[in-house]
Parts: C-alpha cells; structure tokens; sequence
C-alpha cells in the first residue's frame, strides 16, 4: 500500500515507470497518422505516380499540378473561387456561433429552469441523435420550400443549427455547474442573460469548444443544402463546387489528381480547428458522464 501511495499516476517529469506507456502508445499514434500523411503525400503528386505500380506511400517529386487544375476548372465555370470560398466561410461561421448561442441557452433552460414539459423535450432531443439526416431530408425540404428560404443566403446555414449532440454535451456539462452558484449570482442581482453567459459559458468552454468543432465540420463540408436548396451557383458553396468537380472528373485519369487535391483542400480547415482545440474537446469526453 505505501509503494502505491508513494507513486504518481501522472508524474511531473519523465520517470522509467512510463517507458511501458510511450511503447503503447506510439505505435498507435503512427498508425493514426498514416492516413493523414497519404492525403498530404498524394495530393502533391505528379500524374505518372498517382497510377506507379506498385503504389507509392511517399510522394518523390511535389508538384503543384493538381491544384492548378482546380483553380482552372473553376475560373472556366464563370463562378470566381473567392465566391465559393466566401460562402463557404461565412455560412460556416454563422453556423457555428447561432449552433453555439442556442446550445447553451438552450442547455441552461433544460438544466436549471423547472417546466412542464421538460423531460420530454430532452427525451425528443436524446431521440433525435438516432436519425441520420437522410432520414428527414424529405420534412426538412418541404419546411425549407414552404418558408420560401429556396436560393436564400440563410438556408446555407439555417437547417444545420439543430444539433442534438451539441445540446446533449452542453446540458450535461451544465448539469455539473452548483445550483448555490446560480442561486449565489441571482441574489446579486443578476439575471438569466449574464448568468448563462458571465458564469455559465466560462464553466462548460470544453462542451462549446467541442460543440464548435462539430457545428463547422458539419457546415465546411456540407453538400446537400447546395444540391437541393440553391439552384442558383453563385450561392452555392465551396464543398459543393468540388464534390461536383470530382463527379465530373473522377473517372478521368487526371480526375485522380483533382479528388487528391480537393480532399486535402476540405480536409486542412478541419484539422486546424481540431489541433487548436483538441485539449477541450479531451475534457468534453472525460467530464460528459461525471455527475
């Protein structure tokens, strides 16, 4: 008992005791990698080693042909590729800070407040994460079309802000803030509004960092609002160009090199999102159940 006591499961500095630990991990660490490294590798290389037999993990001579064919293919549609990007972009980031907004008010509401109806709400809300979203294209279509949101701006983004994964995280977190807490702040004088966004917001930042990552990933690389609710290219989004890009192409031989390129152009704004807020989204996994 006293060597158990004396050791730390985390120690502070590199011990022996963790060589065991590194020889499980690393291993796996690489072989997470590898898929990332082969989009990188294969997005830069040269037709004649795209279809080398036997296959090349490694790109040998970087070129930057495949993405001139991108830029070319959408200078050639009429459409500028700042059009498509500024879609992308803005509808992206309007989706994940309304996603946020109502989240949160939305957790804090199911948390702390006491209504009839309540649980029954967050059980439909619970329900919700077992339907795919093929599964309400068709309701979700007619509702779009029967707002007249069809060719709007807002409908890039409008359809994407009911997540109930990110109402689910953010109510649990909230379910671990000190009911004292609020009741504290309410006695001071402060009402819902600075509540939720003064002390609540600040206590779950991990559950709405994760939240973030989702709402963008689920925008940046949305396709179907484009195909079924613009009919117009110059709202369309940048996710939608390619992804038809890489239909036309795609059993072209230079078609190859096109899809490599265009996997890494959707690929890296996810990745850096995630890298900068990774250790969040840790602590979202780790503290989700804890009561």
């Amino acid at each position: 008992m006293s060597s158990f006591q004396g050791s730390k499961i985390n120690p502070s500095r590199f011990s022996l005791s963790q060589v065991k630990i590194y020889a499980y991990l690393l291993p796996l660490a690489v072989v997470m990698l590898l898929p990332i490294i082969y989009i990188f590798s294969t997005a830069f290389k040269p037709m004649d080693e795209l279809f080398a037999y036997p296959p090349r993990f490694f790109v040998q001579r970087p070129t930057l042909e495949n993405f001139y064919d991108i830029s070319s293919s959408i200078a050639a549609s009429g459409v500028p590729l700042s059009r498509y990007l500024f879609n992308s972009v803005l509808s992206s980031l309007l989706a994940v800070v309304f996603t946020l907004v109502i989240s949160l008010n939305a957790g804090y509401v199911l948390s702390k407040k006491q209504f009839r109806g309540k649980g029954l709400l967050f059980t439909i809300n619970t329900m919700a994460l077992m339907f795919v979203p093929q599964a309400v294209q068709i309701p979700r279509y007619l509702i779009v079309e029967k707002t007249h949101l069809i060719d709007q701006f807002v409908v890039l983004f409008l359809p994407l802000l009911a997540m109930p994964v990110g109402l689910f995280l953010v109510k649990q977190f909230i379910d671990q803030v000190p009911n004292a807490l609020i009741e504290a702040a309410r006695i001071d004088g402060a009402g819902d509004f600075r509540i939720v966004y003064s002390i609540v917001a600040p206590i779950v930042k991990p559950a709405l960092a994760t939240v973030a990552i989702l709402a963008f990933q689920n925008s940046w690389n949305n396709v179907e609002i484009s195909t079924y609710y613009v009919d117009n290219d110059l709202m369309r989004t940048f996710a939608f160009y390619l992804s038809s890009l890489i239909v036309g192409m795609g059993n072209t031989v230079a078609g190859r090199g096109v899809l490599a390129a265009a996997t890494l152009i959707m690929f890296v704004p996810n990745l850096i999102i995630f890298i900068f807020m990774q250790n969040k989204v840790l602590n979202t996994m780790a503290h989700s159940g804890i009561k």
